[in-house]
Parts: structure tokens; sequence; C-alpha cells
């Protein structure tokens, strides 16, 4: 009898760090999403804030900037629910003035226009690292979520479940292809 009862222990004992370790990576990786999205964010936010300085530079023809300026005002402005049809409208109002290498060349040759060219190119290269960073991390939590043990025990706890942030976010092919 005594036996019994130190076996079932020590089986509980064992079952109950178990489940302390899921919910533990479970946490973390919640962590990882927030952090992840916080850099998405930043990368978001600095792509639309170059994109707007170049549209005011007045490097650029009047109805470029007028296109680049619209999209970036409503990418900064957007919210939360409307933020990827946001960012996406921004992609492609990028892709439709730079996809030739002319208008790309048109801003180097403007004083500053080294400096800019290379920071928009930076930032459009750098959001869909950040947005890859975001799902990967998403799709990981998801997977453990979804494994019975997590839901039976709600080792989730309130977290709300993660979503993945699923814009365009392409680069112009003039400035994806140049150094930063």
């Amino acid at each position: 009898m005594t036996e019994t009862l130190i076996w079932t222990v020590a089986a509980l004992i064992l079952v109950g760090v178990y489940l302390s370790w899921t919910a533990g990576r479970l946490d973390r990786l919640h962590t990882r999403i927030d952090a992840a999205r916080a850099a998405l964010d930043a990368q978001l936010l600095r792509r639309a804030s170059v994109t707007q300085e170049l549209a005011t530079s007045g490097v650029l023809d009047p109805a470029a900037s007028i296109v680049l300026y619209e999209a970036a005002h409503a990418a900064r402005q957007a919210e939360e629910d409307q933020r990827e049809v946001a960012e996406s409208e921004l992609s492609q109002a990028l892709r439709a003035v730079f996809g030739e290498t002319e208008q790309v060349d048109v801003v180097r040759a403007a004083p500053g226009g080294e400096e800019a060219a290379g920071e928009l190119a930076a930032a459009v290269r750098r959001v869909p690292m950040a947005r890859r960073f975001h799902n990967d991390a998403v799709r990981a939590a998801r997977a453990l979520r979804r494994h019975r043990k997590v839901r039976w025990f709600r080792l989730a706890g309130h977290a709300p479940f993660p979503m993945a942030f699923e814009m365009d976010d392409e680069p112009p092919a003039a400035l994806a292809d140049r150094p930063a």
C-alpha cells in the first residue's frame, strides 16, 4: 500500500513538473511573440517614416510624392484591425513608384538622395525579415497551444490566441537589389 502511494506521488510530481515545463515554454513563446511584434512594429514605422520623408523631400515628381505620402500616412495612422491592409497598400505604392531603376536613380542623383535611397532600401528589406520572425514565433505558439495537454490543463491561461501578421511585403525590385 505504501509503495503504491509513493509511486503515485512520484508520478504526480513528474506530471506536474512536465506541465510546469510546458507552461513555461508557452510563456517564453508568448514573450518571443511580443518581442517580435515590437520589432515588426518598429520596422513598419521606420519604413513609413522614411517613405514620408522621401515623399516630402521634393526629389520625386508630384504624383509619386502624393501616392507615397498618402500610403505612408495611412500606414502610420491605421487602427490595429486595418494595419495589415494599410501596410500592404504602402508596399504596393512603393512598388508602383520604385518599380523601375530610373526612379531610384533620380532619387540617388538628388542632393542627399544617396542616403535616402539607401535608408529606404534597408527599411524595405528589413520588414519581410521582421514579419517572418514574428510569424515563426506565432506558428510555434499555435502548434504548442493545439496540444491536448495545453487545452485540458489550460496552460495558456488567459493569453489571447496568437495571430500572424499577414501583409504584402514584397520589396520593389529596384530597391531590393541595391546594397544599403
